[in-house]
């Protein structure tokens, strides 16, 4: 199948690779409408990727080496032990992930887009339609546009998936992650605490508390040096009224007192000294609030329209596989238009490729919601055997990402 058009709503990480699949899986003409005006390679948080899924999307072309990434090899897990700046060591679990920061790696994602797809920013969409000929995509400023395809990659507050399925709407989780990002550089201010304290580049450190914990590690910057990043996953104090039943996030600069003295409680009380200074380190600017939230589309497709990455499923942060999952979408996507004699054959072909990953996916990210935030276990009293006990319990393999299935992986000369 070659020729005809396809429209991609969403030009972030899962965009641009949804982009590249259908031009590689035999589109001729592929436009991408982004809401944002901005620049998307500003944003500076860090993600991680498992070295199988890697290997698999590197042998796929969606992923390569040039990539800025670093590699971790492990997570510690550290409670509060009284003084001790790094709290007591609880155990410790293999962690072969790759981290990469969020907007060179898009930057790199943008650039493999071929010079024939156009990208339009500040181009937000009002609505789709599906019909047995093709799709309607309606922009906000009144236009209208036509494809073949329509592939919905535009998060977890998708306007495409609003169109597909209207009575989906994520659920919020009952917590919150707060995230920042710092230059590395700004760790010298903690050589006080714990002189010589550095952590290893390849450790990721799971510092835990009652209801809750922080997960913080290095990431690339743009410019070949260190940020360390972290997420602070934790239930909200009672009372406080954030309006999550509607998703939504809290950017910077937008957080109350009563968040901010939450905040301080958690980092200066519950986590281990050094861990909760270091999170402190972050400057009012670079924090922000992400409500955990999750679901899955009934489908993956409907009529001609797609759904890809947050767009279809939301699994929580938890299950290391945001990245991955989408540019998986993105090789069965481009698998299934390959494969097809008719643009009306691809989106059966690509639900039964990704539906059922995306479900194992989010029900992971509750399983482990539930054992590390909500009911979290004693932290006091864990031992090594423990931690091994509660992972087993939680993971199902799915930690990381589903491996991607050779029959629906595209482009058997790359690999």
């Amino acid at each position: 199948m070659r020729g005809g058009r396809v429209a991609v709503v969403g030009g972030s990480i899962a965009g641009c690779a949804a982009a590249l699949a259908a031009h590689r899986g035999g589109a001729a003409e592929v436009t991408v409408y982004e809401r944002a005006a901005g620049q998307l390679a500003e944003r500076g948080v860090g993600l991680g990727m498992h070295n199988a899924r890697y290997a698999e999307l590197a042998a796929a072309g969606y992923m390569d080496a040039g990539m800025p990434w670093l590699q971790l090899s492990r997570r510690r897990w550290y409670a509060r032990d009284g003084a001790a700046p790094f709290g007591r060591l609880v155990g410790e679990l293999a962690l072969p992930f790759r981290t990469y920061n969020w907007g060179p790696l898009w930057r790199a994602l943008r650039d493999r887009m071929p010079a024939t797809a156009a990208f339009h920013g500040g181009s937000p969409v009002r609505t789709v339609e599906s019909s047995a000929d093709g799709t309607a995509v309606h922009l906000g400023d009144g236009t209208t546009h036509h494809a073949d395809l329509v592939v919905g990659a535009d998060g977890y507050r998708s306007v495409v998936r609003g169109a597909a399925f209207p009575d989906v709407r994520p659920a919020y989780a009952g917590y919150l992650a707060w995230r920042g990002a710092f230059p590395a550089g700004r760790l010298a201010a903690l050589d006080g605490l714990a002189p010589g304290g550095r952590w290893p580049v390849e450790d990721a450190v799971f510092a835990v508390f009652p209801g809750g914990h922080a997960v913080i590690y290095h990431i690339p910057d743009a410019a070949g040096g260190h940020r360390v990043n972290w997420t602070l996953y934790t239930v909200p104090p009672q009372g406080t009224d954030l309006g999550l039943d509607t998703p939504t996030s809290l950017p910077p600069g937008t957080l109350d007192d009563s968040l901010h003295a939450h905040f301080a409680q958690i980092t200066g009380d519950l986590l281990p000294p050094y861990w909760g200074a270091l999170v402190r380190l972050t400057l009012p600017g670079e924090l922000f609030i992400q409500p955990m939230y999750d679901f899955t589309a009934p489908r993956y497709a409907a009529g001609r329209v797609l759904l890809a990455g947050d767009a279809a499923t939301v699994a929580r942060p938890h299950t290391g596989s945001g990245a991955v999952k989408a540019l998986q979408d993105a090789t069965a996507l481009e698998a299934a238009c390959a494969a097809a004699g008719s643009w009306a054959e691809v989106p059966a072909a690509y639900d039964a490729a990704r539906g059922a990953a995306g479900r194992s996916m989010m029900e992971l990210g509750r399983r482990l919601g539930d054992a590390l935030v909500l009911r979290s276990p004693d932290w006091r009293t864990v031992r090594q055997s423990d931690l091994d006990a509660l992972w087993a319990g939680t993971n199902t393999g799915a930690f990381g990402g589903r491996a991607l299935n050779a029959e629906n992986a595209p482009g058997g000369a790359r690999r």
